[in-house]
């Protein structure tokens, strides 16, 4: 096993069904993972977040009100667009069950904190994700590399014409513009699911306390600001947050080996090798909201988040004896890989690759 520090090596993603050893590999390591305690609620640590991340969104709409007329609130958007990132992270642990035994409780929290907090649709947003961790980086059936504004396959990219097409392969140098509307285009999608006919559950809280959440922070900044300052505050808080929380889950996956529709791949290696570590410090655990372990987090989703910096030694050490490529890059680099991918689609995603995964699951 390798660990790779700059582009992933692909699997031979050509092998239709995994052999029996290959599938209980996954089995071997989540024994020993459970056994080390890893999986056990970090209650305090998660209380403690809870609890800041609220005082943190009364205390910044407290500043707004008694700062005023004053261009200063636009520090304070940018302070807000940082909180509410925090509180989508922790919704997002929320719905992956790692904050609480119960079920309804973790399920109530990430309601709470993603319609009440943020303004996302709970049941949009665990549908999509759920999605995205049963197939990451695979054609048809990964939301997260569906056709929209970029083309993240080959085949999104040869249907694009004309300008969309002139669009398609200079796209990298646009993606962190475009992060800045990410933030609006998560609520637009959030109200477009929660007002549509496909299945919503608790639709009868959601719609409503997502809707209040939209409408009021609106409401309270057209009341107490001039219509110009007001309109600045949204588009510094929108475009803010739109970066944090599109830039932390962007480099976790763009520009790894992408999975045919009809491909299949055991558990274990269609978690790793789909997926990048971002190396860092607090400051990077603290941005990308623990989402920088994203081997350790596809493997173990309900683990609480500060266990993946403690189980990481233990996977990365079973990958090795697999001889199964564990990925993880710097901070900075993880950005220019993902820029660079964008901006070469064709090629990237069909690059020949080292990875003997057909042998690997022969064996």
């Amino acid at each position: 096993m390798s660990v790779s520090s700059e582009r992933p090596v692909a699997p031979d993603l050509s092998v239709r069904r995994p052999a029996p050893r290959a599938v209980r590999d996954y089995s071997v390591l989540a024994k020993i993972v459970r056994e080390s305690g890893l999986l056990r609620r970090r209650y305090a640590y998660y209380w403690t977040r809870l609890v800041a991340a609220v005082l943190a969104f009364g205390l910044v709409w407290a500043g707004v009100v008694l700062v005023g007329e004053s261009w200063w609130q636009l520090a304070l958007a940018a302070a807000l667009a940082v909180v509410l990132a925090q509180l989508a992270f922790l919704g997002h642990d929320s719905s992956h069950r790692q904050v609480f035994r119960s079920r309804a409780w973790n399920d109530w929290t990430g309601r709470v904190l993603a319609n009440g907090f943020v303004g996302l649709s709970h049941a949009w947003w665990t549908a999509k994700h759920d999605a995205h961790h049963a197939a990451p980086n695979q054609e048809s059936r990964d939301p997260d590399i569906s056709p929209g504004v970029i083309a993240f396959t080959p085949a999104v990219l040869a249907s694009r014409q004309g300008w969309r097409g002139w669009f398609a392969r200079r796209q990298g140098w646009f993606f962190f513009p475009l992060l800045t509307l990410e933030g609006l285009n998560l609520h637009v999608a959030s109200v477009r699911r929660a007002l549509g006919r496909g299945p919503v559950v608790h639709r009868g809280v959601e719609i409503p306390v997502l809707l209040c959440r939209l409408v009021l922070n609106v409401v309270v900044l057209v009341v107490l600001l001039p219509p110009a300052m007001a309109g600045a505050f949204l588009a510094v808080q929108l475009g803010l947050f739109g970066i944090l929380l599109g830039g932390a889950f962007a480099p976790n996956h763009k520009g790894m080996p992408i999975v045919p529709a009809d491909g299949e791949v055991d558990f274990l290696r269609r978690q790793v090798l789909m997926s990048r570590n971002i190396r860092g410090n607090v400051v990077v655990d603290f941005v990308m909201g623990g989402l920088n372990r994203q081997v350790e987090h596809h493997l173990f989703p309900s683990m609480p988040r500060p266990n993946l910096r403690r189980v990481q030694p233990l996977v990365r050490e079973y990958c090795a004896q697999l001889d199964v490529t564990y990925t993880e890059v710097g901070f900075f680099t993880s950005y220019r890989i993902v820029v660079g991918y964008l901006n070469d689609v064709e090629h990237r995603a069909r690059d020949p690759f080292g990875c003997p995964l057909a042998a690997q699951l022969g064996r």
